[in-house]
């Protein structure tokens, strides 16, 4: 079988692709993906507000006695008193790059325009194949408008995009009330891959301690729908590569990833819970499915059960909900059927 795909410009030798975790924290654990027969892998994530606190530490250090005595004006604190934090990630991925024959996707984590798009161009100069630009953001001002929001995200894709020339991808949440335009925003400020859809991790009430806690909760199968249903609307749409992420735990999962339009299918719930062995068995079911069922390649399914070529176009759309609440009945058992 040829498992072959490109995604971001890069040929892979299958579609099933580590997102960022804890899992790609350090070079070694980047070795272990790679030995578990990873096809590329995406760093964890360099957050803005780690490149601001260290900026901000930074110049602390560097202004700090400047007006105490005259001598202070050219003081500087030993090289060890302070530490820019982003420097050990772009070591991770020159050393990455050194001892793995993996593709490395940086990923860069922020929700504003400014100086910390620059880091787009310092991971390309580190070695990294491609970046994928995650933008975690949640607007909570009553008078901020969807469109000041959308605004915002084409900003800081345009404003990485003149920082670096490596391939670009956007990591996209669903919470959009035009997700199909937003997209064609995103491609045309330059954006070459969207990745379908990120997490918002929700807190919790700890009811003893009266405190907001974080929970995190890994995902389940039931959530690749959603990216499932939007990359078989856009593919064809949007000229893009598409990956989807979140709910990827079975071959099933990648194949109608496949199928819907996606050029990968990323995961890291799956890994978390079952450990790194779980690449090589999807990979050997996959292949085995295809072989099963005539397919030569991965290529030969990309996009086949798009909303454009499936025979039933109106089933990723409103109608289908129509379908769905008319199919409900109930069971003398005390069951549900549908």
């Amino acid at each position: 079988m040829d498992l072959t795909t490109t995604y971001l410009g890069l040929n892979l030798n299958h579609p099933v692709v580590p997102s960022a975790s804890p899992l790609s924290e350090t070079v070694d654990g980047i070795c272990r993906l790679e030995d578990a027969g990873a096809s590329a892998v995406v760093m964890h994530s360099l957050f803005e507000e780690q490149l601001t606190h260290e900026s901000h530490r930074l110049d602390h250090y560097l202004d700090y006695g400047t007006e105490s005595f005259a001598e202070a004006l050219t003081y500087f604190p030993a090289a060890g008193a302070y530490h820019v934090g982003p420097d050990q990630y772009l070591d991770k991925i020159r050393q990455a790059k050194e001892r793995t024959a993996l593709p490395i996707i940086g990923s860069l984590n922020g929700i504003s325009t400014g100086g910390w798009t620059r880091y787009a161009q310092e991971i390309e100069q580190a070695g990294a194949d491609a970046l994928e630009l995650n933008i975690y953001y949640i607007p909570t001002d009553p008078s901020q408008t969807g469109a000041e929001v959308e605004q915002r995200y084409v900003e800081i894709v345009q404003s990485v995009r003149r920082q670096c020339a490596i391939p670009l991808a956007v990591k996209l949440s669903p919470y959009f009330s035009a997700p199909a335009h937003l997209s064609h925003q995103l491609v045309n400020a330059g954006a070459d891959a969207l990745v379908l859809f990120n997490r918002f991790y929700q807190p919790d009430f700890d009811l003893e301690a009266l405190e907001v806690v974080p929970h995190l909760v890994l995902s389940n199968p039931t959530e690749l729908r959603l990216p499932l249903r939007w990359v078989a609307m856009l593919y064809g749409r949007v000229h893009a590569d598409f990956a989807i992420t979140s709910g990827v735990h079975t071959y099933e999962d990648v194949l109608k990833g496949m199928m819907a339009g996606a050029k990968v299918t990323m995961m890291a719930s799956a890994l978390l819970r079952h450990g790194l062995h779980r690449i090589g068995e999807i990979v050997e079911a996959l292949s085995m499915w295809m072989e099963t069922h005539g397919y030569e390649s991965v290529r030969q399914m990309q996009g086949s059960m798009s909303q454009q070529y499936v025979s039933e176009p109106s089933a990723f759309e409103r109608a289908n909900y129509m379908k769905v609440l008319q199919s409900w009945r109930p069971d003398p058992a005390g069951h549900v059927l549908l």
